[in-house]
This record gives C-alpha cells, structure tokens and sequence, in this order.
C-alpha cells in the first residue's frame, strides 16, 4: 500500500472523493487492522490547515482506537481532544460524535475525554452554533456514561 499516495487522496482537491475514501478506511478499520500502522500519517493531518481534512483524519483515527496497543492514541489525545474547540464548529462536531468510539476502545481515556467535553468552552462559536454543539457534548456523554457502566 503507498500511504503517500493514500494521503495526498485525503487531502486532494476533489473533496467528495476524499470523502468517500475516508469513509471507507474508516468502515475498513471496524473490522480490521490494516490501516492502524500508518497511524502516524493519519494523526499529523489533525493538523491540515484544511477542516474538511481535519474531519476525514478525526474519524479515520477514531475507527483506529480499537487497534492501538501501542498507546499511540494515549499519546495523541491531548491534541485530539484540542478538535472538541476546533475553530470550525463542523469539525468540532465530528470530533465529538467520534468520542464514545475512542472511550469503548480505549476506556482508560474516557476520565480525560470527559474533562474535555465537560471544559469546552464554545463561546468562540456563533450563537447559532452554540446549542448544536452543546447538544453534540450532551449526547456524547450520554453514550460514553452508558458504555462506561
């Protein structure tokens, strides 16, 4: 597999195709651990400047969690968890929404993933997303306490 090649389809100018093709290493990881090596690659697009990006890389490592037995993702949360506050609301929204994968996969985290989520602040947001993402956090948390039980 040429990851560079897997990359530069991540972040190419044709965004639905970028799309689709992380949507399928994503589904590809629920079920296997093939992409789980290029782990790396995938986490230093959490800081493209592009959000639509940003997104893709989010729920590919997300899909991952399950895979890290290296502590890899330990490692990465902090800066993850930056993405709950991400600057654009969309990609907060999909950095939430990937959270009670991560806390099922890795509930060793869900201690550090429930001080993020409880801490965001959301002022920086517009007024009009403000509720949405609260909502996200909300139900977040409602999934991860009833996983964690």
């Amino acid at each position: 597999m040429d990851i560079d090649a897997c990359i530069a389809r991540l972040t190419g100018k044709d965004a639905k195709d970028a799309y689709a093709f992380a949507l399928q290493i994503a589904a590809e990881s629920q079920g296997s651990d093939a992409w789980y090596p290029y782990f790396d690659q995938f986490a230093a697009l959490l800081r493209h400047k592009n959000s639509l990006v940003r997104n893709r890389a989010i729920s590919i490592l997300a899909a991952n969690a399950r895979w890290d037995t290296g502590e890899k993702f330990d490692a990465l949360l902090d800066e993850f968890l930056s993405h709950v506050t991400d600057v654009k609301p969309i990609t907060a929204r999909q950095c939430i929404a990937d959270l009670p994968e991560i806390a099922a996969a890795k509930p060793e985290l869900y201690p550090r993933i429930r001080a993020a989520l409880e801490q965001a602040d959301l002022s920086g947001y517009p007024d009009s997303m403000q509720p949405l993402v609260l909502k996200d956090i909300v139900a977040a948390l409602q999934i991860m306490d009833g996983t964690q039980r």
